[in-house]
């Protein structure tokens, strides 16, 4: 039915919602005056009582028999808008005949756990509804109200249904319940109640269809109207979830990089079509999630080096090591191929990856298909919808491989006339058609066929109910595209990184350069907003690598090498006042600069002290020219024979300080070097100093930026958040603050629990017992060992793995045996987290003859060497793992018992 006789339509929202003082509620939506979803012009409600928030609209003639979606806005003092989840609240005007629409709404809270239900994966793949047939059933012409609800883990045959104290339900009565249909994300029945049904209380519950049987109500009070809305009024009650108390999901899935994979038809790498048997091998074993690290192009120097896939030379474009030949040659291009066949079994049968061969030949043969096709691909009509779709990062990506190529180099400081990114000049460039235009599109055909294999193998994936996870890194390479482009959004004088931890004593230098979030504000987040878009493409759920960096970054000056030498940006620092307050013998030299002294001296470089005293210091000064890491990398980068033990005892002198100065403020205040207590600095002070300082370095990392840092966060997470509906994990491990287990719960963002890595000070480690519901659990991750190789790194500490954590008795084996790796994946898998997920090395260990002989083999990262190379690679074909029914079994009967 359609109503287009209305001139004009009041909407009157009513929203369920206790705020606090100085908080504020609006309604933003697509028409004028609900602020065409600009939140800053949406419409402020007025407070009408301790429940309900009130305010009316009226909707402009044009808009009359069109939808009107709108959702609601907490506005908090001093403090940025907080929008509540979904995009679900759907007005179609034309569907009411009726001058006064009556929405009486409950809040939708980011963080309910109901709404992990309603993003892509569970929408779009694990929890599909089945298409809604047309209903026989007579439907409601005249009606005063709508009664909408969410339930997402209904059984099959299942709906919902409302009963009440109406006589259109007969009082209650099961039998006349009034079951719903579904309709969008909402279960929804019209009913018509006279005014004397008020006072009106009433229940959602749960129908079948098939048996048309009542089944049960939900939990909890009685639902309540009070009084009816009259007058040419329609009331739509939007009522958030039924509470069914039936939030019990759990799935489980593998973690693997693409190049990791092995099958027979590989190239030496894994590749993308071979997502597809892997796809296949998680349906033998029950699991719903595959779970990925960066698949960007790496690619600055063609050398190993850039085997790190976190250090990305373009946010959008795909990695060309990962293509799959065949499938770009076809039948046409397979002669191509064909002479590929040797060097392919080689480079396939190796243990590990050869980075540099692998790629030569990919590209090599790339350009050669190129040659071939170039004149069919440039017409093809597909390619040219995906280059219109992609032109905004695919133009300038290209262009700077060309560049690249061109100067022999990614540094783009080099680049000549290219330094700086012009729009009309590189569109100049590319659109020449001298020599060099074929050496440009050769990247969009690359492209192309990249995302052709990874967009089939995701649609492959969902066809069998799995879900695909990515990966975000925290940073972009500085000689990347989009460094180039937007060098204004990048603070490109620092690097970011991690302070020290357990694993990596000098901390970490990643060696982006930090975001600079005022400016990416500025724009409403543009370039994350575009970053997600091009992600929803292939991906449902990823993870936030390092979602720390949200609330607060590990900032290193550009003259350091180590991690070591950061600090947290942003951060209250100390003040002078604060330190000759607390009656320490201050001195800014002393504490600022390092600490050179005989003994320290000879603790460093031992019979080597008087050469480094000679050559690299004056008196107890360093000589100006060695004063920073950097400097001190640069002289012995250009020795024949350098001497490491010298070089890094140096950088120890070096990060030899208390204090960073804070240059901003003129030598007034300053910020705590990590792990003061470690230095010799810290150690030649008097005592009542070290006391004090002790107290201040506790109160500045762990207590005094929390406030800072949770609104830094809340800042950037909302409304990043708000911009994709892929779920979105967060990787929150190490120095975690006290403001992130809050502000991620608050925005229903699921959190990582690793059973090494416990977040609660005092344990040693976490037992998956204890995980919250959102959240993936893990025995390990890609940066760590694995669960064989952890086993035996530390026998003592395994020992109290062994008693504290499996509850076994006595001394453990030394080595890690099959049925201890298995107890350790049981334990993950009957968590009552959300998601179980294990790196594939650690599923095979549960086996005796499909895991690898030597688990120190099976590490794909290791954080403490920066210069690691990224060629790890499964031992067996995945055609061969798919033939393994006995274990497959065994693992897809543990996943359905655990009940995931």
């Amino acid at each position: 039915m359609r109503f287009l006789t209305l001139s004009w339509m009041v909407l009157h929202f009513y929203l369920r919602y206790s705020t606090k003082y100085g908080q504020a509620i609006l309604v933003s939506g697509n028409t004028e005056t609900l602020g065409n979803n600009d939140f800053k012009k949406a419409f402020l409600l007025e407070y009408l009582n301790d429940q309900f928030w009130h305010g009316y609209v009226e909707i402009d003639e044009k808009f009359i028999g069109e939808s009107i979606q709108y959702k609601y806005i907490l506005r908090e003092e001093n403090a940025d808008d907080i929008a509540e989840f979904g995009n679900d609240r759907i007005i179609d005007t034309s569907k009411y005949k009726a001058q006064r629409l009556v929405l009486t709404d409950v809040w939708n809270h980011p963080g309910t756990v109901e709404n992990v239900f309603y993003s892509s994966p569970f929408k779009n793949v694990l929890l599909k509804y089945p298409a809604t047939v047309k209903s026989k059933d007579k439907i409601l012409k005249n009606f005063t109200h709508e009664f909408r609800v969410k339930a997402p883990l209904l059984s099959q045959h299942e709906t919902l249904c409302i009963g009440g104290s109406a006589a259109v339900l007969n009082n209650w009565a099961e039998d006349k319940v009034a079951p719903m249909k579904k309709e969008g994300d909402w279960f929804t029945v019209k009913l018509q109640l006279p005014t004397e049904a008020f006072p009106f209380t009433y229940k959602y519950g749960i129908f079948n269809k098939k048996d048309k049987k009542f089944l049960r109500y939900e939990e909890g009070n009685n639902r309540l109207l009070l009084s009816p809305e009259t007058n040419n009024t329609i009331n739509i009650i939007h009522d958030g979830f039924a509470n069914l108390q039936n939030i019990n999901w759990k799935g489980a899935g593998v973690a693997i990089p693409v190049f990791s994979l092995r099958s027979k038809k590989g190239l030496g790498t894994g590749e993308i079509t071979d997502l597809k048997l892997l796809v296949d091998w998680a349906r033998e074993t029950g699991l719903s999630m595959i779970q990925l690290l960066p698949i960007n192009d790496t690619t600055a120097t063609y050398t190993w080096r850039d085997s790190y896939p976190y250090a990305a030379i373009s946010a959008f474009a795909l990695h060309p090591l990962l293509i799959n030949l065949d499938a770009v040659a076809g039948k046409d291009g397979a002669s191509i191929i064909k002479q590929l066949a040797k060097k392919k079994k080689v480079l396939n049968n190796l243990s590990e990856i050869d980075y540099e061969q692998v790629l030569k030949i990919k590209l090599d043969t790339l350009k050669e298909l190129y040659r071939q096709q170039k004149d069919s691909f440039k017409n093809d009509s597909s390619f040219f919808s995906f280059f219109e779709l992609n032109r905004h990062w695919l133009e300038p990506y290209a262009a700077f491989c060309y560049l690249r190529d061109k100067y022999k180099t990614a540094d783009f400081s080099k680049w000549k006339q290219y330094v700086n990114y012009d729009e009309s000049a590189i569109q100049q460039l590319i659109s020449s058609q001298q020599n060099h235009h074929d050496e440009i599109a050769f990247f969009y055909f690359v492209q192309y066929h990249l995302h052709q294999q990874l967009k089939d193998a995701t649609e492959y994936a969902h066809k069998h109910a799995v879900i695909i996870k990515g990966d975000i890194p925290i940073g972009i390479c500085k000689n990347s595209v989009d460094a180039w482009m937007e060098p204004e959004l990048y603070h490109m004088d620092t690097q970011a990184g991690a302070p020290p931890d357990a694993f990596t004593a000098k901390g970490q230098n990643w060696g982006f350069p930090t975001y600079n979030w005022k400016k990416m504000q500025a724009d409403d987040f543009a370039w994350w907003r575009r970053r997600f878009e091009q992600m929803s493409n292939y991906f449902d759920a990823f993870r936030i690598d390092h979602i720390l960096g949200f609330f607060r970054i590990w900032s290193i000056p550009s003259h350091a090498v180590e991690g070591i030498m950061g600090r947290f940006v942003p951060a209250i620092p100390v003040s002078i006042n604060e330190i000759f307050g607390n009656n320490i013998l201050f001195e800014r030299f002393r504490y600022t600069k390092p600490f050179i002294s005989e003994d320290v001296l000879n603790q460093l470089f031992g019979d080597k002290k008087e050469e480094v005293k000679k050559t690299f210091l004056d008196k107890d000064k360093l000589k100006p020219k060695f004063d920073t890491q950097r400097k001190v990398e640069e002289y012995f980068a250009g020795l024949d024979e350098p001497d490491n033990k010298i070089k890094l005892g140096l950088f120890d002198l070096i990060s030899n300080v208390i204090f960073f100065d804070d240059e901003e403020f003129g030598g007034q205040k300053f910020h705590f070097r990590f792990s003061m207590e470690e230095t010799s600095s810290f150690k030649n002070l008097e005592h009542h100093s070290q006391d004090a300082l002790r107290k201040l370095y506790v109160n500045y990392f762990f207590h005094r930026q929390d406030e800072l840092w949770r609104k830094e966060a809340m800042k950037k997470l909302p409304g990043l958040k708000q911009n994709t509906n892929m779920l979105v994990c967060g990787e929150d491990l190490g120095l975690v603050p006290h403001c992130v287990p809050e502000v991620m719960e608050r925005l229903g963002i699921l959190s990582l629990e690793i059973q090494r890595m416990p977040k609660k000070t005092g344990i040693e480690f976490f037992h998956p017992n204890d995980a919250p519901y959102l959240s993936v659990v893990s025995p390990s991750t890609h940066d760590m060992s694995t669960i064989r190789a952890w086993w035996e790194e530390d026998a003592e500490k395994t020992r109290r793995f062994y008693n504290h954590i499996m509850g076994q008795h006595g001394m453990p084996p030394k080595y890690c045996e099959p049925w201890i790796n298995k107890e350790i994946i049981l334990q993950h898998l009957y968590s009552p987290a959300i998601w179980s997920v294990f790196q594939m090395q650690d599923l095979l260990g549960m086996h005796a003859t499909l895991r690898r002989e030597n688990p120190s083999e099976e590490r794909i990262n290791n954080p403490a060497n920066p210069e690691h190379y990224w060629n790890y690679r499964m031992h067996i074909n995945l055609e061969t793992l798919l033939k393994e029914t006995a274990f497959n079994e065994e693992l897809k009967t543990n996943v359905k018992a655990s009940g995931r």
